[in-house]
């Protein structure tokens, strides 16, 4: 074989087997998660818009029937929320001044503030229903103005069966 052949054969392998290393960037979902294709919503977080968007975010995905009963259930989506300290935030403190017409400076100082930086977190446990073992576990900060960290967390989960569904159907 000539060395520009070997050259090329030699990039192709690489590229081929760079492309399997980097669809399998995840710990495998478990075998449970993978078959499952029905859930209960158990909604803990004391927020019933939790649940209305976990259940609106399940039925435009389509993968999963949402069931009433949890023993008819093959995998329980548990949400909670939880709050997390950020530490302090200080503001203000600014130093500001003027000149008046003599020449003279005066000087003026806005208050500081600190305040409590705290965060709530919208957090979905995928549960195994006969067990009770957790499966798969993710928490998305709650922010206004943007898409809810119910659906931020399902759609992760949608992310990963989907990666993983496709890598597994490769020969």
């Amino acid at each position: 074989m000539k060395p520009r052949q070997c050259l090329t054969v030699s990039l192709i392998l690489l590229a081929c087997s760079l492309a399997g290393w980097s669809a399998e960037k995840y710990l495998p979902l478990a075998p449970q998660v993978m078959a499952a294709r029905t859930v209960y919503i158990d909604n803990r977080s004391g927020d019933a818009a939790i649940g209305d968007r976990a259940y609106q975010a399940l039925k435009g995905w389509g993968r999963f029937e949402v069931v009433q009963d949890r023993k008819q259930a093959d995998l329980v989506f548990l949400f909670t929320s939880n709050l997390r300290d950020g530490g302090f935030v200080t503001s203000g403190g600014q130093q500001t001044g003027t000149v008046d017409d003599e020449g003279n400076v005066r000087t003026t100082t806005s208050p500081t503030y600190t305040t409590r930086d705290v965060y709530r977190y919208a957090v979905l446990s995928v549960i195994d229903p006969k067990t009770g073992d957790p499966l798969w576990t993710e928490s998305k900060v709650v922010a206004l103005l943007r898409t809810s960290a119910t659906k931020r967390a399902i759609d992760e989960l949608k992310k990963r069966i989907e990666e993983q569904a496709a890598h597994s159907k490769k020969p």
